[in-house]
């Protein structure tokens, strides 16, 4: 059974899938051409733009991890995290861009999450960083959502018959984080080595973990 929400056999393994593709495209020219008359043009300084990558760049899937971590050992921000993710966030000092809204889904036993945008790539960036160019092609935001299973079973996730798969689409102004389960036996781990357990794909909900 499989739902999706619109608002705008035993693991396979499977070979790893290139988070960037170096093709000088149009869209990448045009970002050259626009980067480079704003310096000529006095707009903005090379130093600037270094400086605004530099922040964005430092935003990465570790900062949804540290969430997901501390979701799994703390109840209380558990329940925030789920009741309104921004402010969950921002209180355990992840800054999140205004009005963007970030909607945290728990995976369970009888359910799994799966994030994708459907008309561009709207992305949890705040706490994930850059997404990885799969999940702006065209092939995914379109199969994720009319063959959900066969996308998770790409990624070596296979799911039991029983267990519902929920489609969420993203938006500019809503952007999803997937809650995995935490693994079993790692009760002994602290907050801190179980962030290292969750990985950028299972907040994506195309893996467990």
């Amino acid at each position: 059974m499989d739902d999706i929400t619109h608002t705008h056999g035993g693991p396979v393994p499977h070979a790893p899938r290139p988070d960037h593709d170096d093709t000088l495209t149009h869209h990448k020219m045009l970002e050259i051409a626009v980067r480079e008359l704003l310096i000529e043009k006095g707009i903005l300084t090379a130093d600037e733009i270094r400086e605004a990558v530099e922040r964005m760049d430092a935003r990465g899937p570790h900062l949804g991890a540290r969430l997901v971590a501390r979701a799994w050992v703390d109840a209380a921000f558990k329940a925030r995290l789920l009741e309104n993710g921004s402010a969950a966030a921002e209180q355990a000092g992840v800054q999140m861009d205004q009005p963007t809204r970030l909607i945290v889904v728990e995976n369970t036993p009888r359910v799994h999450n799966l994030v994708v945008c459907t008309l561009c790539s709207c992305y949890p960036r705040m706490v994930l960083g850059i997404p990885p160019d799969w999940y702006k092609s065209r092939a995914y935001r379109s199969r994720a959502v009319h063959e959900p299973r066969a996308v998770l079973a790409e990624f070596g996730t296979h799911l039991a018959d029983d267990v519902t798969v929920r489609v969420h689409d993203s938006t500019a102004d809503m952007r999803y984080l997937v809650l995995p389960m935490r693994p079993a036996g790692t009760e002994a781990l602290d907050e801190a080595k179980l962030a290292t357990l969750v990985t950028r794909d299972s907040m994506i909900g195309v893996t467990t973990l």
